[in-house]
Parts: structure tokens; sequence; C-alpha cells
């Protein structure tokens, strides 16, 4: 019944008690779906302007490694939209196919900050370690988290609700170091490309408004994590007091 009320919902004396709380899911979904249609509708835009460079993103990832003296990154291809990423494992940019053989300027930005992210592996930039390092634990939190939250409102078990908190706060942890990441990633790759001379400032201006959109789904999803966890938190709260 505990679970029940505190988390679905139940009834109160005779009336139907609102878990007023989803509100706070209600909301950080449309934050996210807000970033989300301005990413999309910005990277849409761009991706339909040339670069007068006439630079794949593959070609411009390659002169902008080169340019900081990066050697032993490979450029590779992976499927999907905007599924661009760089592994540190196998030191490898991965650009999607919009990316990787398109001359736009989507496509040259968007490996420009990927190209970020492998300058600062390169460097051993340090906020990129702790994110690399928070990886692990973060996958074991997030698989944990609920079942344990859950779990502890059922039984009534308090320090089960407490474990599925702290697990929470370690994805909500590493949202919040890895904004500063993509953020320093995007200011490396815009200067890499003035540079190298792949970019003229206007060309670099355009990238810019890209490259912010993007990032702000990284604030998005951090705002929203930051609401499930109040929420959380509250639950938690609402539950101690009927014990």
């Amino acid at each position: 019944m505990h679970f029940i009320q505190a988390y679905y919902g139940g009834y109160y004396g005779y009336g139907l008690y609102f878990d007023w709380t989803w509100l706070l899911i209600i909301l950080g979904t449309i934050i996210c779906a807000i970033a989300s249609a301005a990413m999309n509708s910005t990277a849409s835009k761009y991706s339909r302007v040339r670069a007068r460079s006439g630079l794949t993103g593959a070609q411009a990832a390659e002169q902008i490694l080169h340019a900081a003296g990066i050697y032993n990154v490979q450029i590779g291809r992976i499927q999907g939209n905007l599924t661009d990423h760089y592994d540190p494992r196998t030191k490898q940019v991965n650009l999607a196919d919009e990316s990787c053989d398109r001359t736009s300027i989507t496509g040259i930005g968007v490996a420009a900050h990927e190209c970020g992210h492998a300058i600062q592996d390169n460097i051993g930039y340090l906020p990129l370690r702790i994110r690399s390092s928070l990886v692990p634990v973060v996958n074991i939190g997030q698989n944990l988290a609920w079942p344990l939250f859950i779990l502890g409102l059922i039984f009534s078990m308090q320090p089960l609700v407490t474990a599925g908190i702290v697990l929470f706060s370690l994805a909500v942890i590493f949202q919040l170091v890895t904004l500063p990441v993509e953020i320093d990633a995007s200011r490396r790759g815009l200067r890499m490309l003035q540079q190298a001379g792949i970019m003229a400032s206007d060309e670099t201006d355009a990238t810019r408004k890209v490259l912010t959109a993007a990032a702000m789904t990284y604030v998005a999803g951090l705002a929203s994590s930051l609401l499930q966890l109040l929420r959380l938190i509250i639950i938690a709260g609402q539950n101690r007091r009927r014990d």
C-alpha cells in the first residue's frame, strides 16, 4: 500500500489522492522536447548549407586532427542520425553518414566537435577523464536505482529507498560532469576550424549555432534528471512520514 500511495497515488479518506510530483516528470519531458526540437531544426537548416571549403566532415576531421598534432586517431563511420561520437578506447572519431560524406556546415561542425573530444583525450583533459572513470559506476547505478527505490517503497525499507536515490544521483553527477566536457569540445573544435583555415568567420558563427543547440540538449537532459531526482526525494520523504 505504501508503494501504491506514494508512487501512483491512492485513496485518503474519501477522496482521490493526486500525486502532484508527476508534474515534475512532465516538466522535464517538455524541456527535453523543446531542446531536441530546436537542435533538430538548427541541424537540419545548416545541413542544407554547403561549406565553402568543399570538404566533407571526414576530410575536415582529418585536417583538424593533424593540425592539432594528432596522428593516432582514426576516422570511422557509424550508422544513424546524429550518432557521431569519439571513442577514447579505440582512439576513433566515429561519424554518421550525414557528417562523414556531406560538405555541409552541420556535418563539418559535428565532426569538429568530435575532434574536440579527441584533443581533450590527447592532452588528458581532467573533466573527460573524470567522466570516463564514472561510466562503469553509472551504468550499474542506472540499472539498479529504480528497482531498489521501488522495492524500498513496497516493503517500507528506507535503506533501499536511500540506495536508489544515491545511485540515481550518480547519473545526475555524470550529466553534470558531461556538460562542461561537451561545451569545451565545441570550443576546441570551433577554434581548430579557424586555425586550420577550414572555415571563415561567418561559417564558424553558423557552426556555433549548431553546436550551441546541441549543447542545450545536454542542459535539458540535466534539468530533467534533476527534476526526477527531486521527485524521488519528495516521494521518499512522504513515504517516511507515513511509516
